[in-house]
């Protein structure tokens, strides 16, 4: 837990559009994360369909989870951004709470501020590997600045 790491963190929809973007990001660098990178973005197809690969073929209630989601990662921006710090992936999934808000408690993020599973504020990486990669998904290596101290 003390090695210092990045994750990415996307501001979905539903806290874009309840202007929560400020508080939920305040409440992130209180607990002393640094800011790496941060913009605002119009997500694609394209670009959602790799971020979410690994579940493109998922069905829930004989529904495909994909397209839904898709289009509710479509209805507005997203703010994106890089978090530094000791341990800061697992901090962060701890701080947000479970994926799906209606299980999450009070006081976590999700459960202050989430509906459900989808509606549920900020999506974060899981683990370094994926840290990684989300990274250099949505962000080029000149909007990271390491030197922000």
């Amino acid at each position: 837990m003390n090695r210092d790491e990045k994750t990415l963190i996307l501001f979905k929809p539903d806290c874009v559009r309840k202007n929560l973007s400020g508080v939920i990001l305040q409440r992130l660098l209180a607990e002393g994360f640094r800011l790496r990178g941060i913009k605002m973005m119009q997500l694609d197809d394209a670009i959602l369909r790799e971020h979410y690969a690994h579940i493109i073929d998922l069905v829930i209630d004989d529904k495909p989870l994909f397209p839904t989601l898709s289009s509710f990662m479509q209805t507005s921006p997203v703010v994106a951004l890089v978090l530094s710090g000791p341990g800061v992936i697992t901090r962060v999934r701890s701080i947000l709470g479970p994926t799906n808000s209606m299980k999450a408690d009070k006081g976590t993020i999700r459960g202050d501020f989430g509906t459900n599973s989808m509606l549920n504020i900020c999506h974060a990486s899981d683990s370094p590997e994926s840290a990684e990669v989300e990274i250099k998904r949505f962000f080029k290596p000149e909007e990271i600045f390491d030197n922000v101290d």
